[in-house]
């Protein structure tokens, strides 16, 4: 089985006859501290991951080879090889719940792991969730006779808390479908992350290309203990034929692969993954293409391949999730408003359907002298920022919230772009997993700014020209469903709607050709992208008219005139407000 947990840790718990330490806070590290101790000293499984064959799976015979702690047939690795990987530690004290699994770290406060591992009408990991970055070692927890926690380790490695979940709405635990998921930080973390492959990925699904499996699951057919050290393994992708061939009635095509060889019968014959590495990345050329889902009950059953979730399958869903900070932190984007009376900044809060009562942002600093405001996150912090233009001179701030500090703060990132007629915030646009920033010019050129993901940029890339027959330009997110950032337009001359599908590139060829997806929106005189309102995966759009009526259009992800879905009235009262994001 190449599922869930890791049952009973062995060697991971240290046990002393020392006095407890108890009382921590949940907010607090020693809260953490106790969570993971719990969760080590645990012995349940996260979701029932495994395919039981007709007979109990073959075992390494007492006079066969001794296996070295490792995946089984694999090597150990460090975290200096494979920085972004993740331990995921959980534990419910009300139920006496404990588990692990694996994850890879693809934004600084994001975790891409198995649904069955998220599994969010089981486990709250907010309130009993921990991960642990950088380090390739389990930490080491001491707790007393009673079971009373002292210490942790962490072998230079940080515990960190967690703010919210998500795994695919289509999740099936019985048959381990769309079993993909996404973690949120509540903090970032120092590990570098790793890129998820991309929607039109191939090349890397190919039979017989050499892909690498990490993590921290069990070191053998004939014992639950696991690695207390990183390891990898060099498996080989497998073709969906012969997938399908082994597992006739539980793969599903499109949504699963396979990789490794036939497994032997015993753990000598055998390389492959195992309980404990759930969640964890299969990864060719760098960018995560599987994630660890389920296999054979004790892992070696001869003939059989691990299965993992298909990334390119999933990162047109699972992209929004990454690049989802929004002003209320809750995974639904959310309006930005300032009033054009009081120069009063406010937030309506998304609701899915509609907007919920505005609140003041003025905390945040002042909203007044400044003709554009754009949300983003240019560090992927995982707070939402806010790019903004001053009137007087054109220079253009990026706003900020700094954690350390619990403050906000303004800096200039662009001087004089008086005469920009468009600047817009869409998100990855390059394909390198940071926040990008484009902007049309007064000669009607299109402008890309790679983002360097700490509120600086590279040198700019020119797109193409022509972008002054819009009086509209915008974006945040993926419309497409492919995983890549797009943008909407606007002519100036029939208020027609284009959609430019983005390819995940810089320079010419960083969009397609454009696409008519609506007629005559001259009815609208603002349209605003702030992501995903409605938190179904897809970037929506919202257009408000003369009169202030808000319509939200959700989004399809189909790339054609049926693009958004019919519109829905969010409010009538948005005339009083000037800028809009």
């Amino acid at each position: 089985m190449s599922g869930a947990v890791a049952a009973a840790i062995a060697g991971a718990l240290l046990v002393s006859s020392a006095s407890a330490a108890t009382g921590a806070d949940a907010s607090t590290p020693d809260a953490l501290d106790v969570r993971i101790a719990k969760a080590m000293a645990a012995d349940d499984t996260a979701g029932e991951t495994a395919r039981t064959a007709n007979e109990p799976s073959a075992s390494e015979s007492s006079d066969g080879p001794t296996q070295d702690a490792q995946i089984i047939g694999g090597s150990e690795t460090t975290i200096g090889s494979a920085p972004w990987m993740a331990q995921l530690w959980y534990y419910d004290p009300t139920l006496d719940l404990g588990f692990f699994c694996g994850g890879t770290v693809v934004a600084p406060t994001k975790i891409l792991t198995a649904a069955h591992c998220v599994d969010k009408n089981n486990y709250d990991w907010a309130s009993y969730g921990a991960i642990v970055t950088g380090t390739n070692q389990l930490p080491t927890a001491v707790l007393d006779d009673d079971g009373n926690y002292v210490s942790t380790d962490y072998h230079g490695g940080t515990a960190t808390a967690l703010s919210r979940q998500w795994n695919h709405s289509s999740y099936d635990e019985d048959t381990i479908d769309n079993d993909i998921a996404v973690l949120t930080l509540a903090t970032p973390v120092k590990a570098t992350p790793i890129k998820m492959t991309t929607s039109g990925d191939t090349a890397s699904y190919a039979a017989g290309t050499t892909a690498k499996v990490y993590g921290w699951g069990r070191t053998s057919s004939t014992t639950d203990d696991v690695s207390q050290t990183l390891k990898t393994a060099t498996l080989p992708v497998v073709s969906d034929t012969n997938c399908a061939n082994v597992w006739p009635d539980y793969f599903i095509k499109g949504h699963m692969v396979c990789a490794g060889k036939p497994s032997g019968g015993t753990d000598a014959t055998t390389t492959t993954t195992c309980n404990g590495d759930s969640g964890g990345p299969l990864v060719v050329n760098n960018k995560v293409i599987g994630v660890v889902s389920w296999g054979v009950t004790d892992c070696v059953w001869e003939g059989v391949y691990p299965v993992f979730a298909k990334v390119s399958k999933y990162v047109g869903v699972t992209y929004p999730r990454i690049d989802d900070s929004d002003i209320s932190r809750d995974g639904k984007a959310d309006v930005f408003l300032r009033n054009k009376e009081t120069g009063t900044g406010y937030v309506r809060a998304s609701k899915g359907s509609s907007l919920g009562d505005r609140a003041s942002l003025n905390s945040r600093g002042s909203w007044k002298g400044y003709n554009l405001v754009q949300q983003t996150d240019l560090n992927r912090d995982g707070h939402q920022d806010f790019v903004l233009r001053r009137s007087s001179d054109g220079d253009v701030f990026w706003r900020r919230y700094v954690p350390s500090s619990n403050t906000w703060t303004t800096t200039q990132i662009f001087d004089n772009w008086k005469t920009r007629t468009r600047i817009l915030t869409p998100g990855d646009v390059t394909g390198d997993a940071l926040p990008d920033l484009l902007s049309v010019d007064s000669a009607g050129a299109l402008w890309i700014y790679p983002g360097k993901g700490n509120g600086t940029f590279s040198t700019r890339v020119k797109v193409g020209t022509g972008w002054n027959t819009y009086n509209a330009v915008l974006g945040h997110g993926d419309f497409t469903g492919d995983g890549k950032a797009d943008l909407i337009a606007r002519t100036k001359t029939g208020s027609n709607v284009y959609l430019y599908k983005g390819a995940g590139k810089a320079g010419t060829s960083a969009f397609a050709a454009r696409v008519k997806v609506r007629s005559d929106w001259s009815a609208y005189n603002t349209l605003i992208t702030p992501g995903d309102v409605s938190g179904d995966g897809r970037a929506d759009l919202l257009a408000r008219t003369p009169a202030g009526t808000l319509y939200l259009y959700k989004g399809t992800g189909k790339a054609t005139s049926e693009i958004f879905s019919t519109r829905v009235s969010v409010g009538t009262s948005y005339a009083q407000y000037d800028l809009l994001g």
